[in-house]
């Protein structure tokens, strides 16, 4: 493969100089070099083909032995030499130490058409931050952040990417629920993609430790690289660099209420410098549209990281970037600005958000009451919010109404789980919200078709639920990989309507309830 190798952030930040690999503390390092550990016998399973374009590979390439080899971890592109970033975070609310990626490899940083991309391979072996654990993936895991990576991406929502998807040829040994149930797995490997992974947590551990040195130069890297518009070196950039980090969270966060997507472990370590999702472990997409819903086992209890507080554990985490840049700035009024007005961001992108998922171009002075009583409506029975809000498009604004009709809840019907059951009180309140809303769509110079196209721009009809997931990857699990084949393909134009995929418009069936996998996930990967 012609790649060409760019390595700006091993040329440029400071390494271990311990060469060895062997869980440890790491000092005044961004990174540790450390090589994949050779798979036993690598099989490609998917490769995203529309990636791989825009890092310049091209289909032959992908379909040659070399391709397999480097993106197993089996053989190195040359004149490269892959190395392990040493972070830290805060996880589930309290401080961590060091962490790192314990089980990621970035291969190198390659340039193509004017940008920027590091290639990291996850479940590649042991590196020193590994602790405990082998650094190996599994195949389960590795289907859901392939394919939501990419499916993410064609949503609109900032996030990583994934190039291939292979299997290593080794047995993982995993307790997929933490209940001393442990079994052997299939190993894999997934190649993720993006232009930098540096995290939240890559500032935390120099500012833990007083390293104010090495800050600064990951800083000022990081400024010069990705937000070159701000002068590095001055407390003045770093403010705006900080702002704008703030922003780009922001605008992430917004993209993953707009669909629905829970990430499920929002620890500082999970958070992008850039603002892109990143680490998809224990994630989901609303079924029932349920506010306090979180996918992660482990958070069943405080549900931290549930839906509804996705918003403020963000701020929460720039709270934790701040005091990491703090020793930069020395001064907290400039930092306070920012996270205070992270709070009246949101709040006016959320609306604005809500209207055009509502098909609400102009601001109407009432645009807040009634989203909020869309809100609590829609919790109070189990209603899928895919597809409640890209069939809400279809009412027409010409509906009329009298005291007992209850004919617009036909159009958005199919979107509970058991409409047979809706009391009377939840009909009615129903009945007076749509009327609201068709009220409101009076205001609205669109015409029905118009606002139907605008409203199917923000509201997807397909996204990856968590039993599509779990099917794919139990006929994965025995040889069989179309499925995936053809979720991503379904995955690439989640906005439209592909009449031949109509059977995933669906809501979760019952059988996957309460399954593993489709409603109850861990962090064992």
């Amino acid at each position: 493969m012609n790649l060409k190798i760019n390595n700006t952030f091993s040329k440029k930040l400071p390494a271990d100089t311990n060469l060895e690999n062997f869980p440890r503390q790491v000092s005044n390092a961004c990174f540790s070099y450390v090589n994949p550990t050779e798979p036993l016998k690598p099989e490609l399973v998917h490769v995203a083909t529309e990636l791989a374009k825009e890092l310049g590979i091209s289909n032959e390439e992908i379909n040659s032995e070399e391709f397999l080899n480097v993106f197993s971890g089996k053989k190195l592109l040359k004149n490269t030499r892959p190395y392990a970033m040493c972070y830290a975070g805060h996880q589930f609310g309290n401080w961590a130490g060091q962490l790192g990626d314990g089980r990621a490899i970035n291969l190198a940083e390659i340039e193509h058409d004017n940008k920027q991309w590091s290639i990291q391979l996850k479940g590649s072996g042991r590196t020193p931050y590994s602790r405990s654990a082998d650094g190996l993936a599994v195949l389960r895991s590795s289907i859901r952040e392939h394919l939501c990576s990419e499916a993410m991406d064609y949503l609109g929502v900032p996030t990583t990417r994934s190039l291939s998807l292979s299997l290593s040829g080794n047995q993982v040994l995993r307790d997929i629920m933490y209940n001393g149930n442990a079994a052997h797995e299939k190993g894999a490997i997934v190649c993720r993609v993006a232009p930098s992974f540096i995290r939240f947590g890559s500032f935390e551990i120099f500012a833990s430790k007083g390293d104010v040195e090495t800050l600064r130069k990951l800083t000022d890297y990081t400024i010069n690289e990705f937000y070159p518009q701000f002068e590095s070196g001055t407390k003045k950039g770093y403010l705006n660099f900080f702002e704008k980090v703030a922003e780009n969270t922001l605008d992430m966060i917004v993209h993953w209420q707009r669909v629905g997507f829970v990430h499920g472990v929002m620890n500082t370590d999970n958070m992008s410098i850039l603002g892109l999702t990143i680490d998809y472990g224990p994630y989901g997409w609303l079924e029932g549209y349920d506010p306090d819903w979180t996918p992660n086992t482990t958070d069943n209890q405080s549900r931290r990281y549930r839906y509804g507080n996705q918003p403020q554990i963000a701020l929460w985490n720039l709270y934790k970037l701040a005091n990491a840049l703090y020793p930069l700035i020395e001064e907290a009024e400039g930092l306070e600005k920012i996270l205070n007005n992270y709070q009246t961001n949101f709040e006016h992108e959320y609306l604005q958000m809500m209207r055009s998922k509502l098909g609400l171009l102009k601001e109407g002075d009432s645009d807040k009451e009634l989203i909020e009583s869309l809100e609590s409506t829609l919790s109070l029975a189990e209603t899928d919010m895919t597809i409640f809000f890209r069939n809400l498009a279809k009412i027409p604004k010409d509906l009329k109404f009298d005291e007992d009709d209850l004919s617009s809840l036909n159009y958005v019907i199919d979107a509970f789980y058991k409409p047979e059951e809706l009391e009377e009180a939840v009909q009615e309140k129903w009945k007076n919200w749509m009327k609201s809303y068709i009220d409101r769509l009076q205001l609205e110079g669109l015409s029905d078709e118009e606002r139907m196209e605008e409203m199917n721009k923000v509201n997807p009809k397909y996204v990856l639920r968590n039993y599509m997931a779990q099917m794919a990857i139990d006929k994965a699990d025995n040889g069989d990989y179309a499925l995936i084949d053809e979720l991503y393909l379904l995955l690439q134009k989640p906005y439209d309507e592909q009449g031949q995929m109509e059977k995933w418009f669906t809501k979760r069936p019952e059988w996957a309830r309460n399954k593993v996998g489709c409603s109850k996930l861990s962090c064992s990967s």
